[in-house]
Parts: structure tokens; C-alpha cells; sequence
């Protein structure tokens, strides 16, 4: 009897997909390709103006990141407990009402978290991180909200019909469509979302193409096409990116990095987002998708049971409350324990662009600089970055830079 009411309950199932998705970090944690960053005191890299600047701008957008998090929760748990009556129907069309419910809770979260959207904004404008109209803003905000309530419209529909037609097991194929879902949204999202926010335009040729080309030649990867991307209309932040797989591969190069960065800075931020598409990180990030979300789909199944509707009805709109809520909780779980895997692909990144250039001196000047320009913190908190860093620290990368100075080479080579 024990051993039943364990194997049914909702917390054992999440714990049992944390625990997979732990798993699977340490198993996918390179073993190689990697140096031991040297320790490094931020004040001997800033002074104390630029690092009194950086925590003045950081310290408080954590808190509102952290209290849009405390909202969301609320909404969602609000929602749940406090589930509308009329949700109980009869509709006549129970599947489509579902999906209309999915998008109303997917904008009712949007709408709740707006203040703190908001003020985050301001304090970004204050710091002359932000660059584009409120009027721009609010109009990247609808449509981002109109995607994203389409998104859950057609997954919540999807997820109804299949608890409809198998109760016990439906989570089994919602594993594999989440799967699908991930492998669609990576190939068509530079295609078909990306630009409903941004142009972007083909790197023309010169310097900076003819040196993406040499790098892509000496990593031995095929880039696909190079992107430079509008983004000074709305930040003065710089940076790059890789996105994509097979013919929607790209790399995208910030027009801010080309206009405010040396080349030879930006030259490296291109070697590491190259790493990325040597190493085919992309592609591992969907194989950590097609492994984890079983699991994932089982605890949110077990949630649901837990927290929907107890009325023995068919699942109909009554239950989205509940399917949202656990979806949400577990991919934010899980998200947080693939944060440790991400921190070391980022950082042996870092290493292979090293690698590529052996511009250490450049390195750390660009790691510097960039702080300094996104407005980064150099050394932020341990428990926050432990949680929420998706990259090494800046003096982690310093470190690493400074290391590679002094004759340390990645443990088991680049390749």
C-alpha cells in the first residue's frame, strides 16, 4: 500500500523527474575541453565607481525578477484554488474552450507581471541600457503576448484531447510532441518568430565576414548564413548568438557588438558562439529535451490529478488551471538544474574561442568590456547565480582568460 501511494503521488514524481534531469547534467557535463579559471578579486579588474554601478543596476532588478517569479506563482495558485465555477461547463465544445482558457491564463500572467515589467524597464532606461519608446515596448510586449497565448492555446488543446482519450497515460505522448514541438520551434523560430521582432540583415562582405568565414574554416563547422541584427533599437547591449538547425542554422552578430567593440573583441565573441556549433550544443540541448520530458510529463500528470478537478467529469476547461500550473512548475524546476549544464557548456566556449584565437590579452578585455557595456555583474551572488546563471561569472571568465596566459591548455584537448 505504501509503495502504491508513493509511485501515485505527485511529489515523488516530481522529485523522481528532478532527479533525472540532475542525472542527465552530470552525465552531459563535458569532461573535456575545459580549464580551471584562476581565482580573480573584481575589484582588481573595475574600479570601485564601475562595480558600485553594476550591483546599484543589478542588486534591485534581481529582487523584481524574483518578485515576478513570487507573482506568477500567485496567479497561478489563485487560478487553481479560485477556478471560476463556469469552467465546469457543459460546453459543447469542451477541447476548443480548453485552448481559449490556456491563452486567457497565458495573457492574465503577462497583464499581472506588467508593473514589474515595467519598473524594470524604467531603472534599464535610467541606466541607459534601454533605447527604444514605451509606444515599442508596449507593442513587443502584445505581440510577445499574443505568441505566447497562441502557443498555450494549441498545446492546451493538444494536452485535453489526449487526457480525454487516455486518462492514465496521456503524458506519454504529450512527451513525445513536447519533443517534436522543441525540434519545430528551434528550426522555425529564426524563421518565422525572431523576425516579427527584429530585421535581420546578411553580413555584408568585409573584415568582419571575411573573419566569421577564416574562424568557421579553422573550427571545421559549416556556420550557415551570419545575421547582424537591429538590436540598438532597442538596447545598447551587445552580443551574439547561434540559433537554429540544419537550413535555419545561423549565426547572429548584434549590431551594437560590430559598432561599439574592437574587432578583434568582436572576433572572439564569434569564436565562442562557433564553439557552439562545433560542439553542436544545440542539438544536445534536444536530446536533454527528448530524454527529460517523459518524465517531466508524468510529474505534471500526477500534479494534475492532485490539483484539478475532483468532479469524475471528462477533462475539459476545469482542468487547464491545474495543466498550467504543473507544466509551468516543472519546467521552471527543471530549467533551474539544466542551468548547471549550460554554465559549462558556456565555459568551455570560452575555451575553444581561446582555442581558435590564443588571444588571451583580448580575451579578458573583451570579458571586461562587455560587463562593462551590458551592465553586468561581475561577481554577483553565489545563490543566485548558483540558481539562475546561465554563463560563468565575468571573473570566472577572467579567470579562465588568465589562465590560458599562463600556459593552462583543456583538460582532454578542444575537440
Amino acid at each position: 500500500m505504501v509503495v502504491r501511494f508513493i509511485r501515485h503521488s505527485a511529489l515523488f514524481a516530481v522529485i523522481v523527474a528532478l532527479l533525472v534531469a540532475e542525472l542527465l547534467v552530470l552525465l552531459m557535463t563535458p569532461s573535456s575541453g575545459l580549464i580551471t579559471p584562476l581565482p580573480v578579486d573584481a575589484s582588481q579588474w573595475f574600479t570601485p565607481a564601475q562595480l558600485s554601478r553594476a550591483e546599484s543596476f543589478n542588486g534591485l532588478q534581481r529582487w523584481l525578477g524574483i518578485a515576478a517569479l513570487l507573482v506568477k506563482a500567485a496567479v497561478l495558485a489563485l487560478i487553481v484554488i479560485r477556478a471560476p465555477a463556469r469552467l465546469q461547463g457543459p460546453y459543447r465544445h469542451p477541447i476548443i474552450v480548453s485552448g481559449l482558457v490556456g491563452a486567457a491564463i497565458s495573457i492574465t500572467v503577462v497583464v499581472a507581471l506588467l508593473p514589474l515589467s515595467a519598473l524594470m524597464r524604467v531603472r534599464s532606461i535610467d541606466y541607459g541600457l534601454t533605447t527604444s519608446s514605451w509606444g515599442e515596448w508596449a507593442w513587443d510586449v502584445a505581440r510577445g503576448a499574443g505568441i505566447a497565448a497562441l502557443i498555450a492555446a494549441v498545446a492546451t488543446v493538444i494536452a485535453i484531447a489526449l487526457i480525454r482519450r487516455m486518462p492514465r497515460r496521456w503524458w506519454a505522448p504529450a512527451a513525445a510532441l513536447i519533443v517534436l514541438g522543441g525540434v519545430l520551434m528551434t528550426f522555425a523560430g529564426p524563421l518565422v518568430i525572431d523576425p516579427i521582432f527584429n530585421r535581420f540583415t546578411p553580413l555584408a562582405a568585409g573584415p568582419a565576414r571575411s573573419s566569421v568565414i577564416e574562424l568557421a574554416g579553422r573550427a571545421g563547422v559549416k556556420v550557415g548564413s551570419v545575421y547582424v541584427i537591429d538590436a540598438s533599437r532597442r538596447t545598447t547591449a551587445a552580443n551574439a548568438y547561434v540559433n537554429g538547425i540544419g537550413s535555419s542554422k545561423r549565426v547572429v552578430i548584434y549590431d551594437t557588438l560590430l559598432s561599439k567593440f574592437p574587432p578583434a573583441q568582436a572576433r572572439l565573441v564569434v569564436a565562442h558562439e562557433l564553439a557552439h556549433v562545433h560542439y553542436r550544443d544545440i542539438f544536445h540541448g534536444l536530446i536533454f529535451l527528448l530524454i527529460v520530458a517523459p518524465f517531466g510529463a508524468w510529474a505534471a500528470a500526477r500534479c494534475l490529478r492532485l490539483w484539478g478537478p475532483r468532479d469524475g467529469l471528462a477533462a475539459g476547461p476545469s482542468s487547464v488551471p491545474a495543466l498550467t500550473a504543473a507544466v509551468i512548475l516543472i519546467v521552471f524546476a527543471i530549467t533551474l538544474i539544466s542551468n548547471q549544464l549550460s554554465r559549462s557548456v558556456e565555459a568551455r566556449a570560452d575555451v575553444y574561442a581561446l582555442t581558435l584565437t590564443g588571444d588571451a590579452p583580448t580575451f579578458i578585455a573583451q570579458q571586461r568590456r562587455i560587463s562593462l557595456q551590458n551592465l553586468g555583474d561581475p561577481d554577483p551572488p553565489a545563490i543566485t547565480h548558483w540558481l539562475f546563471g546561465t554563463h560563468p561569472t565575468t571573473i570566472e571568465r577572467i579567470g579562465i582568460g588568465l589562465a590560458w596566459q599562463r600556459g593552462e591548455r583543456p583538460s582532454g584537448g578542444s575537440k
